[in-house]
This record gives structure tokens, sequence and C-alpha cells, in this order.
């Protein structure tokens, strides 16, 4: 039953045009990356509705893309995604705003991290602790699942679509149907002092595995994006600190990736890690080692494919990506800890951002 497409080969180049006339609802697409996502697609002449909480942001920027690009077909619907009323209201707007009256691609995109009150100091004495605040898992978990099972009622009901195929023909199929998943660096390994943010992306990542099983017998294809520490405002201060010296990785690398999945309707349940630039070769045994750019046989890679084995070597694959991170804080050394600390300061005053 499972339908899943070959590793991707990350040598070969997409064609971003393929987004053409392709009507896109995102969620969370006001800021970050999600913004570079709305940005990228309507250039290429995509239809995009951004859903977001954040009315001034979301209006500002479809009203800048709309202008730089020349592209009318750029909307803004608010959308708390942690109510299903709410939800339901953006993807029935976005039908109506659909050129064609249906969706091609749901970007589950909506995501916040923030202080866990899981970490905090409980007062012991107390006769009973106070009620916590999971609202990162409400938005990063449970607004996810709402944005994927109205996904599976609308997608399948995409006018002059067709069911999902490897061996479609993206530059000849606008009709698409496909999800899109965020997960994280934190979906593949723990990450401390942010375990309800672990949890909601582990959970993200468990969708996506369980879907794709059967996700082609309703003719959906569904793909995950698992960015590392990237360099967006949803960082603050702090854990740019703490991540001194290790790099982050940038937009435009995350944006690369979703279009890529967008954009290639050949590609079915699979997904991609995006972290810092580094220059790597594959050594005999098919580990990835960090080498110098004038190494022969290496090159400069943001993207992994993280189910090229079906997810058989997860754990193996998780340590080769931390110890490619590793050793690129090593090779930065003091010098690289200093200059993420002043920039991690002057972003906190509100420099770079």
């Amino acid at each position: 039953m499972i339908r899943q497409s070959p590793p991707i080969d990350l040598s070969k180049p997409y064609d971003a045009a393929w987004v053409k006339d392709k009507t896109i609802l995102i969620t969370g697409g006001a800021s970050g990356f999600g913004a570079g996502f709305v940005r990228r697609w309507a250039e290429n002449g995509a239809t995009v509705i951004v859903g977001d909480i954040n009315v001034a942001k979301g209006d500002a920027l479809v009203r800048q893309i709309q202008k730089e690009t020349g592209n009318q077909r750029v909307n803004f619907v608010h959308c708390d995604v942690t109510d299903w009323q709410s939800q339901v209201n953006l993807f029935k707007e976005a039908v109506k705003l659909s050129p064609h009256g249906g969706i091609d691609t749901v970007v589950a995109n909506a995501g916040i991290a923030g202080p866990d009150p899981m970490q905090k100091p409980t007062d012991l004495s107390a006769a009973e602790p106070p009620k916590p605040d999971f609202k990162i898992m409400d938005v990063n978990c449970t607004g996810v699942l709402y944005t994927t099972h109205l996904a599976y009622y609308w997608l399948p009901k995409n006018p002059n679509s067709t069911a999902c195929s490897m061996d479609s023909d993206p530059s000849k199929q606008p009709r698409d149907r496909h999800l899109l998943l965020l997960g994280s660096i934190a979906s593949l390994a723990a990450i401390a002092a942010q375990p309800q943010y672990g949890a909601a992306k582990h959970a993200v990542l468990g969708l996506f595995r369980s879907l794709r099983a059967t996700s082609s017998l309703q003719g959906v294809r569904i793909n995950l994006v698992c960015p590392y520490f990237i360099d967006t405002p949803i960082i603050p201060p702090s854990i740019r600190v703490v991540l001194a010296g290790a790099g982050t990785g940038k937009v435009e690398d995350v944006v690369d990736a979703g279009t890529r999945f967008v954009a290639d309707s050949r590609i079915l349940g699979r997904a991609l890690v995006v972290g810092p630039k580094l220059n790597v070769k594959q050594s005999h045994e098919g580990e990835w080692e960090l080498v110098a750019r004038s190494t022969p046989g290496s090159h400069e890679t943001a993207l992994w494919e993280a189910y090229a084995d079906d997810w058989e070597e997860v754990e193996a694959f998780s340590r080769g990506i931390v110890r490619l991170l590793n050793a690129y804080q090593v090779s930065r050394g003091w010098v690289g800890w200093a200059t993420d600390v002043v920039k991690a300061v002057a972003y906190g005053f509100g420099f770079g951002r």
C-alpha cells in the first residue's frame, strides 16, 4: 500500500516555476521561513492563501509581495490554528479565492516556541501546582492535526486533479493533492529545556510516518521538512547565546527544500533535514565527513535526505548529523563563538531582525 518515491537526488535541479497556477494554503505564513515560502511561490505564479494569527504582519506581507511580484493572487486570512472553526473558515475562504475552486497544496507551517512551563521551578510548598500553559503543544501539535484533517477533506476534492503518482510530469500537471508538514530537528533528537516543543515535533514525525503508509489510497502525497535551528525571530537572544559557535541554518535553504516538495509532484513520502551549509564528503563506509572546500569529491549542502533507508537506521542518521554539526562548531572555534554572541546581543536590541 505504501507508495513512496525513491530517495531524493539533490544534485538534480527542479524548477520552481512548476508551482505556477497551483493554489497553496499555508498556515503561519506571516513571518520566518513561512514568509519566505509565500514570497517564492508568489514570484513563480502560484495562488497563495496565508493563514496567520498576526493580522498586522500577515496583511503587510501580502501587500508587499503583491506590490513586488505583481501577483494579486496572494491573500491573507486571519486564522488561529488552535481553533477548529477558524481553520475551517480558512479552508473555505481558500477555496473561494482559488481560481479553479480547489486547493493543490496545504502547508502545515504554523509553529511557536518559547519558555516551557515544564522547565520552570515549582513551588513545592503550594497545595497543588498551577495549571501549566501548553500553548506550544496546542499550536505545534493540535493545530497541525486540525490542518491535516482538513487537508485530507479538501485535497481529494480539488477539481481536475488526479491521484498522486511518481510518474507524473510536474511541468504539465499544476493540479495537485499535496500535504507538506513542518517538523524540526526536534522531531529527530531531544532538545534540552524544550520538552513540550520536542514532544510536539516528535508527534509531527509520527503523524507523517503513519499517514504516508496510506496516503496514496486517497491520492494525496505527503512530505516533511525538518529544519535545524534557522536564523528567524523564533530563536530568542538567550538561545542564540547558547548556540553561539554552532551555526544556524538559513531561511533560503528551508524555502528551497519546501519548494522542491511543492513543485515536484513526483516526490511522495520523503523528508529533508535542513541545517547550516557544510562542505562534506561521503566516506567509503557511507558516513558524511566535514572537509575543506578544496577536497576532491566534496560538495557544499544544507540538505540531507532523512529517510533514504526508510528509517531503518534512524539513530545512526541522527548521530551522523549531530557529529557533523559538532565538527562544524569545533572548526569555527572561539572566533565563531564570539561573533555569534555579539550578533545575539545585537538581536536582543532589535538589530538584524
